[in-house]
């Protein structure tokens, strides 16, 4: 048959630099993204060709070729992101493509148990990735972690002025000082990416010219909270809006409210898991809600290992638990894995069984584990298969914050 001759002749390896353009078009074509239509958005040839560049110089990247074609492909990038309080190195995936003719091969499947290989390999316990399609990336193991909240403010309904001490100013985009807030709300926020050079660099990708950040400085001009935001049509609208303190998050608020003379409207993207509704005077806004993040876990028994459980080293040391898991996968991931505490509160990991296991998938582990859905509702939804003191013991282990994730890549 003709397409066992085409896979006989595909092979795997990683894309150089030398694949760029390749790279590119496959993910254009892929996303239904013309050249024309980025040139009309005002994008230079040069800026076009070299806007993923990125990509290839500091990700891993695996394609199919066809011969000398590059057919399929997927990209990790090395990443960090804040686990309860512990940072974990992560594998954030993307530009996952492959040309309609070369479907039906298994050739992303293939691609992505690779990749899965290597960011064991690597140490990247974690994957997060923005899914094209949530159903595709279910049957391969990740789910749905985190949601973004999109709300509408009309400028009768901005917050009134509140007194604080200090001031917002409107700096450069690479100001220090909008990196430093985010580092240390990364420090302080379960589930946010820790943003290297790279992952401000995608931060920043698709924004037109007119983006404005400004930064809250409190009375001794210590930088506690940022909005980054364009004005466009009589509207304000929000990328990310980031405060350290309710300090912040007035000053913020007021400098937002001071442009009511300019706009009609203020819209924006929340990532809290929290309504902002509650937080306003006027309470009846729009919000709507849509899942945002999906991610997975690529090894479970590291990933347990450095997870930081809740709960005192008392309790811990009397606890034992054994969780049973299916991953569609990674084979290195599936069957037992126990978990229990000596008398300093130290976890250890065995594959050996030392009580009635708790049986799920590796996507059930993930959103249970990142705080996204309580043991609970897991467990009523079925699922999760466990006796009831397993979830009530899971329950007190598990935090209750839920993932603050808003980049995306």
């Amino acid at each position: 048959m003709l397409k066992d001759k085409i896979q006989a002749r595909l092979k795997i390896r990683h894309l150089e630099m030398e694949h760029l353009t390749q790279f590119n078009d496959l993910l254009r074509y892929a996303f239904q993204v013309t050249y024309q239509e980025l040139l009309d958005a005002g994008w230079q040839e040069d800026e076009i060709r070299q806007s993923k560049s990125p990509v290839l110089q500091k990700a891993d990247v695996l394609g199919w070729f066809d011969e000398e074609k590059l057919v399929s492909q997927i990209a990790v990038y090395p990443m960090r992101v804040n686990i309860h309080g512990r940072i974990f190195e992560m594998g954030g995936v993307t530009g996952v493509a492959t040309y309609p003719e070369y479907a039906g091969m298994g050739l992303m499947h293939e691609l992505m148990t690779r990749s899965l290989q290597e960011m064991r390999s690597r140490g990247q316990t974690i994957s997060f990735l923005y899914p094209y399609s949530i159903p595709f990336y279910r049957k391969k193991g990740w789910e749905i972690v985190s949601d973004k909240m999109t709300f509408s403010i009309r400028d009768t309904q901005l917050p009134k002025q509140v007194d604080v001490s200090g001031m917002v100013e409107r700096v450069d985009l690479e100001h220090p000082d909008l990196k430093g807030v985010h580092n240390r709300f990364t420090e302080i926020r379960h589930g946010a990416l820790v943003r290297d050079d790279l992952a401000w660099e995608e931060y920043w990708r698709w924004d037109s010219e007119d983006v404005v950040a400004a930064l809250y400085y409190n009375e001794r001009h210590i930088p506690l909270g940022y909005v980054v935001y364009w004005i466009r049509n009589e509207v304000f609208t929000i990328k990310e809006l980031v405060y350290l303190n309710e300090e912040a998050r007035h000053g913020l608020w007021n400098y937002i409210s001071a442009h009511f003379s300019m706009i009609r409207r203020v819209q924006g993207d929340n990532y809290t898991g929290e309504p902002l509704a509650f937080l306003l005077e006027d309470s009846e806004i729009t919000e709507s809600i849509a899942p945002y993040i999906m991610a997975r876990i690529v090894d479970v028994q590291e990933f347990l290992k450095r997870y930081p459980f809740s709960g005192s080293a008392q309790r811990k040391s009397h606890t034992k638990l054994t969780f049973s898991i299916a991953d569609p996968m990674a084979e290195w991931n599936r069957g037992i894995f126990s978990v229990q505490w000596d008398a300093q509160g130290v976890q250890h990991i065995s594959r050996e069984v030392i009580g009635e296991p708790v049986e799920m998938d590796i996507q059930t582990l993930t959103a249970m584990l990142l705080s996204y859905k309580r043991p609970s509702y897991l467990y009523r939804i079925e699922r999760i298969k466990a006796a009831q003191e397993d979830i009530e013991v899971l329950e007190t282990l598990i935090r209750r914050e839920q993932p603050y994730f808003s980049d995306y890549f």
